[in-house]
């Protein structure tokens, strides 16, 4: 009789076996000896000999299964679940989604059917469905990364996963890239953009503008307008081509952002598996930063980046960088005078020479920036971006003109003032008290060091609530004021009716 391990158990042959085919499956014929392994059951689950250790073995070979099914310790049913969220919000965005006025995919076809009526609204319902799961399986994931389960790489791997369909998607709850288009088209054909608007351009691109910036210049930094130069000499009247690599362009500003998290909390505290879940991950960021896609990821990615290379003490480095982000967006300018004190802390003498110091330097820096961008693009040094063109947008997402319309609801009547007057007075209030909330958060800062990063972002959030407009608002996501209504129909706003879905 052959030696046995000591985890196998000799079974007698019985008369009706007399080859190894009769054998169940894992098991092994010697001779006149059958020798089972522990985790041999059947195909229906069940132990033939229903003994306690093969229990036990098939129990762990189960748990060896579904160990297989979980990525970096949290469940591949999560990644699943965002990514099928993901691709409906892309489907459905071929239906009710910025696309452009005329579609060469769909065009007037039998699918086109989905672009109005019922067939916008089932891509509606579709579209946000999909928001639903994407959201479900964002909450899905924080609860195993604020449980322990999950680290870093599994958070970075759903946003892979669930960034893709929104790579190739329609526009998303806004038509703002086909403006960012249309400034880079004035650049490329030697036109200020700062001075006219699109309409003095024809083609493709500029038909897709909304009709409300076709007159307005343009409020966004050279920088900006440079990088949509490139694109648009690179696609040409292409609109989709544009949209795409209009993405692309985008795209280093989440790289910069994932890249900045782990040494932010590293100075701040916390946890960056926590930190890269409520921003990679966040179906707000990859709808709208993203899917609209909105200059601003690429200002809050530079931004991120200018301020842990500010605290690692490359001073220079992060204030030039921060100047970029200023160049991409005003937005920035707002986290400079912060970077200026983390910069004088560490400087010799007392500290109004240290804060003096730094800011001459930091000043030098900025301008050597913007003014180097407005060269290369092209347009007079002096020249600055018309940030009063959003201020046309009436929008009570914005709280100061949200104030402003209740005020109206409620005194209107009684004074025969129109809605315009009391918003004109309510945005003038809230920039003042922006400013005051700024002064004392910047005195707050002033001995420097990770205090002065923390009073910075509590100026960034006041930025978003009290400066106005949302859509261009520094500090905001430039699609904020459409949150969350990608297909609601404002045929008067658009160049077609056809736009209305996105408008």
């Amino acid at each position: 009789m052959p030696e046995v391990g000591p985890e196998e158990t000799p079974v007698p042959a019985t008369s009706g076996i007399s080859t190894p085919a009769a054998a169940p499956a894992g098991d092994r014929v010697d001779g006149d000896n059958v020798t089972r392994s522990p985790t041999g059951p059947d195909v229906l689950g069940k132990c033939p000999d229903g003994t306690a250790q093969e229990r036990e073995g098939l129990r762990a070979l189960a748990r060896s299964a579904w160990s297989r099914l979980r990525v970096s310790g949290f469940s591949a049913g999560t990644l699943v679940l965002g990514l099928v969220g993901s691709l409906a919000v892309f489907t459905g965005g071929i239906g009710c989604a910025g696309i452009p006025v005329t579609d060469p995919f769909l065009g007037d076809g039998t699918l086109s059917v989905l672009r109005y009526g019922y067939g916008r609204d089932l891509a509606t319902v579709v579209l946000y469905l999909g928001l639903g799961l994407m959201v479900w399986a964002w909450v899905r994931l924080g609860r195993d990364v604020l449980a322990g389960r999950s680290g870093g790489r599994a958070v970075v791997t759903c946003a892979g996963a669930w960034l893709v369909p929104m790579l190739l998607s329609p526009p998303l709850f806004t038509r703002d890239v086909y403006a960012y288009l249309a400034q880079g088209a004035l650049a490329l054909h030697g036109v200020d953009s700062y001075t006219v608007g699109p309409e003095v351009l024809s083609g493709p691109i500029t038909d897709n503008v909304d009709g409300l910036w076709q007159t307005t210049g343009s409020p966004y930094g050279p920088l900006f307008l440079l990088l949509a130069k490139g694109v648009v000499a690179v696609t040409g009247n292409g609109v989709i081509s544009g949209v795409l690599l209009m993405r692309l362009v985008m795209l280093p500003g989440l790289a910069l952002l994932m890249y900045a998290l782990p040494g932010l909390v590293g100075h701040l505290g916390g946890r960056t598996p926590v930190a890269l879940w409520i921003t990679v991950t966040n179906p707000l960021i990859l709808t709208q930063l993203v899917g609209g896609p909105h200059n601003d990821l690429l200002m809050v990615g530079l931004l991120a980046a200018a301020t842990l290379l500010v605290l690692n003490g490359r001073h220079g480095a992060g204030v030039a960088m921060a100047a970029a982000a200023a160049a991409v967006k005003a937005s920035a300018g707002v986290a400079l005078p912060f970077l200026v004190l983390i910069w004088a802390a560490r400087l010799p003498g007392d500290r109004w020479a240290r804060i003096g110091k730094a800011a001459a330097a930091s000043l030098m820096i900025v301008v050597t920036v913007y003014l180097s961008a407005n060269w290369a693009l092209g347009v007079p040094l002096t020249e600055l971006p018309d940030l009063t063109a959003p201020m046309r947008i009436v929008d009570w997402l914005s709280m100061p003109t949200g104030v402003g319309q209740i005020l109206h609801g409620i005194l209107g009547w009684a004074t025969g003032t129109d809605q315009d007057s009391f918003v004109a007075v309510t945005r003038p209030l809230g920039l003042v008290a922006l400013a005051v909330v700024a002064a004392r958060q910047w005195w707050l800062a002033r001995a420097g060091g990770v205090e002065a990063v923390r009073q910075m972002a509590v100026v960034l959030a006041l930025t978003a609530v009290l400066c106005s407009p949302p859509p261009r608002c520094p500090g905001t996501s430039a699609g904020l004021s459409r949150w969350p209504r990608p297909c609601h129909g404002q045929p008067g706003r658009c160049p077609s009716s056809r736009l209305a879905p996105s408008c």
